[in-house]
């Protein structure tokens, strides 16, 4: 049997939640970690609880930014000699009636969820070509699969539905040059992002009657970095919420 080497991983949103959890999960399978969040005081701070610090890189800055985008490849590949994942995991989600979404809500939304997609795939794609390899999964969201009247979002699902497309039309681009394209589609998961006086009401909105753990996500997002043969796939890991009505 051959023997697994150690990948390059870009994570971005890592100080926290599922991109914490997904950087952890990586390092404990050996591999390098390049983190990325706004601020390098709480990229560091989440480094210190990592199983393997030397194996981490933080890099801080704005993922909406181009500049930030590539300075993250440039130093992934600085300190590790190349990139083989990219795990698209930053995004904001911003859940209120549409008539109530402000002018700051979009500019917020759109520059993390989309620009914070694109700018950096670009890059990620830009090195991984030549070298006819590596993948490239995106967080995105169960609800932009189906959308839920308990749950008024619009202007995620607009961006995250968007994402989910996009996935599958970069997936198809990118086959010749073996880069596969996928997405996570997650639904309710136990993050900061909810209190614990929320969880009663969040274990209603899907069939499992509970939420999820970020280990669920870690999971999905472990085996489509390694899949060879599964590409252009929305990955729902959400205790069947997409599934339909219940």
């Amino acid at each position: 049997m051959n023997q697994r080497l150690p990948q390059t991983v870009i994570v971005t949103g890592a100080s926290s939640g599922i991109g914490l959890a997904i950087a952890q999960g990586f390092l404990r399978r050996g591999d390098n970690v390049v983190g990325n969040a706004r601020t390098l005081e709480r990229l560091q701070a989440a480094g210190l609880d990592l199983d393997a610090p030397d194996r981490f890189l933080a890099v801080a800055g704005d993922i909406a930014d181009p500049a930030t985008a590539s300075r993250i490849i440039a130093e992934a590949v600085a300190r590790f000699g190349h990139v083989d994942v990219l795990v698209n995991n930053a995004g904001i989600f911003n859940a209120k009636a549409f008539a109530e979404y402000t002018a700051a809500d979009v500019d917020a939304l759109v520059g993390t969820n989309l620009k914070g997609f694109f700018y950096i795939s670009q890059e990620a794609v830009r090195h991984m070509t030549p070298r006819k390899q590596g993948h490239i999964v995106n967080i995105t969201a169960s609800i932009a699969l189906q959308p839920n009247a308990s749950v008024p979002a619009l202007l995620p699902i607009l961006v995250k539905g968007g994402l989910n497309d996009a996935t599958r039309a970069l997936a198809i681009e990118l086959a010749p040059h073996n880069i596969q394209v996928n997405a996570v589609a997650p639904g309710i998961i136990d993050t900061p992002l909810y209190t614990p006086d929320m969880h009663a009401f969040l274990s209603t909105l899907q069939p499992a009657a509970r939420i999820g753990a970020p280990a669920d996500i870690v999971d999905a997002v472990l085996y489509l970095s390694d899949a060879s043969f599964t590409t252009g796939v929305v990955l729902p890991v959400d205790g069947g919420m997409s599934a339909g009505k219940w």
